[in-house]
């Protein structure tokens, strides 16, 4: 699917040579956090929807072609399940929601009001640095999906930062 030149992070094993699914844990969980961080803008939230993705995987190791890719999408739509879940309190929840300063978070709250996908795809591409049929795997949409979620991710963020 997805060749180690082209994958999240930094070059790494193929997945042929994956190892055990110990060995999968300690070299791709700290990089799958950071992503999730990204996504969801907390380092606890992350670690937990990582978690859970491995535990999902496990029960599939020999079933699953693709260890690393099956892990990435599963983070990417983890995140975005605890997004709609925010949602939702947040329609439950009447008070008027404070507006975020401006200031050295600017760039992750005017990421965090974009919607998922297009937030998913501007961390996927300038974060983990994934060419667009990478991304669109990860997202489960067509590469021509992913270039214009990130031009419409990039023209909303330009709006906020650039006044």
């Amino acid at each position: 699917m997805v060749d180690d030149e082209a994958s999240f992070g930094p070059p790494r094993a193929t997945d042929a040579s994956v190892g055990t699914f110990d060995d999968l844990y300690r070299r791709e969980q700290p990089e799958l956090v950071r992503l999730a961080v990204l996504l969801v803008g907390s380092p606890d939230v992350a670690a937990d929807l990582v978690q859970d993705c491995f535990v999902r995987l496990h029960p599939r190791w020999a079933k699953v072609e693709d260890h690393r890719a099956y892990l990435r999408r599963s983070v990417v739509n983890a995140c975005h399940s605890h997004h709609r879940g925010l949602r939702r309190l947040r329609r439950l929840d009447l008070r008027p929601s404070e507006p975020a300063e401006l200031g050295a978070r600017e760039l992750s709250d005017a990421l965090a009001a974009l919607p998922h996908r297009q937030r998913a795809a501007l961390v996927l591409r300038f974060y983990g640095g994934l060419p667009d049929a990478a991304i669109a795997d990860a997202l489960g949409c067509r590469p021509g999906t992913v270039a214009s979620l990130i031009h419409r991710g990039l023209a909303s963020l330009r709006e906020v930062i650039e006044p």
